[in-house]
């Protein structure tokens, strides 16, 4: 029963990320303050940090330095929000749940079933803090490692034309 509600839970993770939101729609750019930090990655490859001036239809204008820049629409491949980073909140809330977890899987993996002795207890009380200090190391990392500045536009991917 496990394994199928495992293998249920595996089959059902590439649906939920082809349902996460679509950033490929312009207009979100018109939500952009001036004066916000973005970055800008055209589709060459070519990056630009600097901060927002003005959207229209047809380009975005932003001030990279002591410059102002122009880039077309149809060249600008992916736009990213440059705001205060949440990395260390990330690692706290995956820390707190990674200790939690790992609690949790040391205290069920010793196996003892007499209360009354001493040896027993400290086993479980070592296991027990041993897998939480794996569970928050490993929270921790992977929390700090989540990309946390959101990407608000992204240019679809142009499929090449190749018929046979």
């Amino acid at each position: 029963m496990r394994n199928a509600a495992l293998a249920c839970f595996l089959m059902l993770v590439p649906y939920s990320l082809r349902a996460q939101d679509k950033k490929a729609d312009w207009k979100a750019l018109y939500d952009l303050r001036a004066g916000e930090k973005i970055e800008l990655i055209e589709t060459g490859m070519k990056k630009h940090v600097g901060t927002f001036s003005t959207v229209t239809d047809e380009a975005i204008q932003m001030r990279e330095g002591s410059n102002d820049v122009g880039i077309p629409k149809e060249n600008v491949a992916r736009v990213t929000v440059l705001d205060k980073s949440h990395r260390l909140r990330n690692a706290f809330i995956f820390g707190a749940s990674g200790a939690g977890a790992g609690a949790g899987i040391g205290a069920v993996s010793t196996r003892c079933n007499n209360a009354t002795d001493w040896f027993c207890g400290l086993g479980r009380s070592i296991a027990v803090g041993i897998g939480g200090l794996v569970g928050l190391a490993g929270g921790a990392g992977i929390g700090a490692a989540i990309p946390s500045h959101p990407t608000i536009y992204r240019a679809e991917l142009v499929k090449p034309n190749t018929s046979h």
